[in-house]
């Protein structure tokens, strides 16, 4: 970390810690001796826990919006793939937002209406995306069926990572990587992927389950 501010360092080290550790086992006395500065001088650059959340809340947001613009313009199955890929190491890179959830927007209420702003966002991303392929002849679905897919996207990338932290250790370090994550997603497709498409879906299978 060598040449960023000291504000940008405690927001570095508050997010490796909240990633590795959750944000409940993690205070700002820890965060402060991890960034090897004083309290006090954390206190200069974040008055509370809450800011330095809402901060590192405010860099997912730029994060991810890009792989929800690129969503709306796919028309082909591997452009799926890749910005399925993008999306979930935007989420793993900030992974204690969903998988804190709950103790999230329980102690930072204010945090609520952006994150529900976010997961809409990601609902009419993934609606879009459905409803291209299937214009592009991709996908052979009905307006239900296309409804329906996106809000099994929506909930498999916000839950990914939760789900793997409940998985045994030694399946954990196959399914935790934002690839596996972007396959997994890509296959709730499958039912309704047509013609060359599904050439695709055979290549990637072979790579993450061969």
């Amino acid at each position: 970390m060598a040449g960023t501010s000291t504000r940008d360092r405690i927001l570095e080290v508050s997010l490796e810690l909240f990633n590795r550790e959750g944000m409940a086992a993690v205070s700002t006395h820890r965060i402060a001796t991890e960034t090897d500065i004083s309290p006090g001088n954390l206190h200069y650059h974040f008055k509370t826990k809450q800011q330095i959340v809402t901060w590192l809340f405010r860099r997912f947001e730029g994060r991810i919006a890009p792989c929800l613009e690129a969503a709306t313009g796919v028309s082909a199955i591997d452009d799926v793939w890749l910005t399925l890929h993008m999306t979930f190491e935007a989420i793993d890179a900030f992974r204690f937002v969903y998988r804190d959830i709950a103790f999230l927007l329980h102690e930072y209420p204010e945090l609520e209406e952006p994150a529900q702003t976010l997961v809409m966002a990601n609902l009419i991303a993934s609606r879009e995306l459905c409803a291209r392929l299937a214009a592009a002849g991709v996908l052979k679905a009905s307006i239900e069926d296309i409804e329906m897919l996106a809000l099994q996207m929506v909930f498999t990338t916000t839950c990914w990572f939760s789900f793997t932290r409940l998985t045994p250790r030694n399946a954990r370090s196959k399914h935790a990587g934002p690839g596996f994550a972007a396959y997994y997603t890509l296959t709730l497709l499958s039912p309704y992927v047509v013609g060359e498409a599904r050439d695709y879906l055979n290549y990637l299978r072979g790579k993450y389950l061969g």
